[in-house]
This record gives structure tokens, sequence and C-alpha cells, in this order.
């Protein structure tokens, strides 16, 4: 799988210009979903569709842990800055960091000044 991200509807479409430019294929839920989805959709949507899912909402890492699924990946922003202008430089690093994780199944959490992965199934 080559690494491509649905943006979740809690973060902004700007996002996705910025991750597209880094060479990261993105779209954001709404441009291919209903905006009022459960994260279930969202979920099934991007396994089915070969994506990650990008999000700041913890139910994401929380069905993953609870299924054992082995997808899709999930890269989880955590904190307060949530936005382009304030986290995308330490976000796409570790994006280009954990790719080959992200690619096979992984949990990504990104927060201000680290990052961690976790291999699927949690």
């Amino acid at each position: 799988m080559n690494l491509r991200l649905v943006v979740d509807v809690n973060l902004s479409p700007d996002w996705v210009p910025v991750l597209t430019d880094a060479g990261i294929p993105a779209v954001h839920w709404t441009q291919v979903g209903d905006s009022s989805a459960p994260d279930q959709a969202i979920m099934s949507w991007a396994e089915a569709n070969g994506y990650a899912v990008f999000s700041h909402d913890l139910d994401f890492s929380t069905m993953l842990a609870l299924t054992h699924a082995g997808g899709p990946s999930v890269i989880q922003l955590r904190g307060p800055r949530v936005l382009p202008e304030q986290i995308s430089e330490p976000l796409i690093r570790s994006l280009h960091r954990y790719r080959t994780d992200l690619e096979a199944g992984a949990l990504v959490v990104v927060e201000p000044g680290r990052s961690r992965v976790r291999v699927l199934p949690l």
C-alpha cells in the first residue's frame, strides 16, 4: 500500500494541501463521505480504499485496540496544537520516518516534541 491519508472532520481541510505538497496524497473526509458519518464508517472507507486515517480523535485508536484490527493505519495528533501552521513539520517528519510501518499497518501518535509508533494489531 502506498501511504495516502483521509483527514478526519475534526481536523481542518487546510491539512490536505500541506500533506499533498509534502508528497503524501490526502483527502478530507468531507470530500469523500458524509461529515456526520460515524467514525466506524471512516475506518471502513479507509480500509476499503487503501487510506490511513489522520485524526485528533482518540476513538480511532480505541477502535483499533478493541477490535485488534490490522488496519487501517491511524495517525493521531495529541495536544492542543492541531492546525497545520502549528504542527505540520513534526507531523510530516513522523509520517516519513514511520512510512513503512504505516504502509504495513500502524498507529502513529504525534504530539509536541515527540512521536511514537505501534505496529498493528494492538
